[in-house]
């Protein structure tokens, strides 16, 4: 049986996945790298940071491990800002090796370069137990569903699961009430989805919602605060 799963190149030269099944990308098709940088990075921990610049660790909750994009710049991040983060990542289909060995990340940016390694060790870090990965950035990676995980107090979620029209029962309102009963007070929620639906729904849960600039080819996305 082959692979439902496909290496694909964004715009701006970095690489995504297609889910044949889902007919589904795993990040914008108008540049990976860049969306993540903008929606979790400048949306979601330099946000937090800019409120809490004397607070660490950072706190950070992750729903869709996926490529670990998100989770290899975060570690970048709390190495360049030397904030101590504690990263916990879900993810139920975890990808093969002959997949994540592929992607190019590392090679987006050579003021970072130095950090490509780390790329391919956050994917074979072992799942369901914690592990230190480098100075500044401790990871528990746990092969799970939103609906079962065992939450901790947090500072930052990254919402990255597969959008509402592919997946809408990763989107339901409960879920998302979940999320918000464990973060802290100050806790910031970002998202690429800009959809009215999940904003009405965030705001109803009790989140201060934003309207945010999308990534490039993308108008908007969503920060909501506790």
């Amino acid at each position: 049986m082959s692979n439902p799963i496909k290496i694909i190149t964004t715009e701006d030269g970095s690489h995504s996945l297609y889910h044949e099944g889902l007919k589904e990308t795993y990040h914008s098709f108008h540049g990976a790298f860049r969306e993540s940088i903008h929606v979790f990075m400048l949306y979601g921990l330099d946000s937090w940071l800019m409120q809490n610049p004397n607070k660490k660790p950072i706190r950070v909750f992750e729903v869709g491990f996926g490529t670990g994009l998100n989770a290899w710049l975060s570690l970048v991040w709390a190495e360049q800002n030397r904030v101590p983060m504690l990263y916990h990542t879900i993810e139920p289909f975890p990808l093969e090796e002959e997949i994540y060995s592929q992607l190019n990340y590392g090679e987006m940016d050579e003021s970072i370069a130095h950090y490509r390694p780390y790329l391919q060790q956050l994917h074979r870090a072992a799942w369901d137990s914690g592990t230190v990965m480098s100075e500044y950035f401790n990871m528990k990676k746990e092969q799970t569903t939103l609906e079962e995980v065992q939450l901790y107090p947090m500072d930052v979620v990254f919402y990255d699961a597969f959008a509402p029209k592919k997946q809408p029962e990763l989107w339901e309102k409960q879920l998302f009430e979940k999320i918000y009963h464990m973060m802290r007070p100050g806790a910031v929620l970002t998202t690429y989805c800009a959809t009215g639906q999940l904003r009405r729904d965030l705001a109803d849960i009790g989140f201060q919602v934003e309207k945010q600039p999308g990534p490039p080819g993308k108008k908007e996305m969503t920060r909501a605060w506790k």
